[in-house]
């Protein structure tokens, strides 16, 4: 006697079915898949251009493109950095401390009106590798302290405004190395050389994630953290690396952020999070972990910092930007999870 079985369906791909069932044929294909979400960030940059195009044609000047590209270079560098911890489905909130730290370091070592100081770009390199090392302690305290990330990396934070805040003396203390000054003033092709900068950082974040074992081994924790162990993934050596590397990331935002002001002070990073996360999150990167990349988070911070520009532009008051940036992240985070799968919710 022959029986013949059929694996069992869960209750996520009833679910989905169910549903498939009602919906026509050619929308069913479209949200039964991925590729509704991985194409609707694109599209909302494509239409806010365009809106904001036709509302004010200033928008479109070549000034204000290089105003615009300038402004997502801190922005585009950080987000970087994060895109490895949400992959993981970790977050970091160390971000404004760490940048903090880095900008303190690069004005403290380099020519400035505080002390005598004069190390050049030595102090770039030691910028870079204060904010590498906070990431490295962070990924310490969260692995072997088995503390969740959010709380360590929340305590990261505060450490390094505290820092800040007793290196600088509470004060601001001007960047008068010319050199270093020059990533924001001097320009190559038409752009500041922060932009050149942001986009290395883009790239090198796009070859780690797609062409080594370290970034499919991030993508591996944050699609099934006990698969990838199964798998044979270090996955303790793999967080403290991907934190070290998003501290990495940061500290060059610091140095970035120093060359643009010209300065530095405790609140350099003040804001820095939101937009951040922010633009992660837009860019279709699910907070989940898992899926995503760093062409996501490209798209997502031009879409962040073109609605600035745009708001600006149009004449929109700051208090209801805040309001705008609010509900957008809101309706990101909603866009990007797949309900079907997330059947609970913390």
């Amino acid at each position: 006697m022959t029986i013949h079985t059929e694996p069992l369906k869960s209750v996520s791909d009833i679910e989905r079915t169910t549903l498939m069932t009602f919906l026509p044929s050619g929308i069913a294909t479209v949200f039964g898949g991925r590729r509704w979400r991985s194409l609707a960030p694109l599209a909302v940059l494509i239409v806010l251009c365009v809106l904001i195009a036709i509302a004010n044609p200033n928008f479109i000047e070549l000034r204000n493109l290089v105003r615009l590209a300038n402004s997502a270079a801190v922005p585009l560098t950080l987000a970087m950095g994060l895109t490895f911890i949400i992959l993981m489905g970790s977050i970091d909130l160390s971000v404004e401390g760490t940048l903090s730290v880095a900008a303190m370091v690069v004005v403290l070592l380099a020519a400035n009106d505080g002390n005598g100081n004069d190390y050049g770009w030595w102090a770039v390199l030691a910028a870079v590798v204060a904010g590498t090392a906070m990431g490295f302690v962070s990924g310490l305290v969260q692995t072997m302290l088995r503390i969740p990330s959010f709380m360590a990396t929340l305590g990261m934070w505060f450490i390094g405004l505290g820092l800040s805040v007793y290196m600088l003396g509470g004060s601001a203390i001007r960047l008068n190395d010319a050199s270093i000054r020059d990533l924001a003033l001097t320009r190559f092709l038409g752009l500041p050389l922060a932009v050149w900068v942001a986009t290395g950082a883009f790239l090198l974040a796009a070859i780690i994630q797609y062409h080594t074992k370290l970034g499919r081994h991030i993508l591996a924790i944050g699609g099934d953290e006990d698969v990838a162990k199964l798998s044979g993934v270090n996955v303790v050596r793999v967080r403290i690396t991907a934190f070290a590397l998003a501290g990495f990331f940061f500290g060059i935002s610091g140095v970035l952020a120093a060359a643009q002001l010209g300065q530095s002070h405790a609140v350099i990073g003040d804001g820095r999070l939101f937009a951040a996360v922010t633009a992660v999150v837009v860019g279709g990167r699910a907070l989940t972990g898992g899926e995503g990349g760093g062409v996501n988070t490209l798209i997502g911070v031009l879409i962040v910092t073109v609605l600035a520009n745009g708001m600006i532009l149009l004449g929109i008051s700051p208090y209801i930007q805040q309001t705008v940036q609010g509900l957008m992240i809101i309706a990101a985070v909603a866009l990007s999870l797949d309900r079907v799968r997330l059947r609970i919710v913390k």
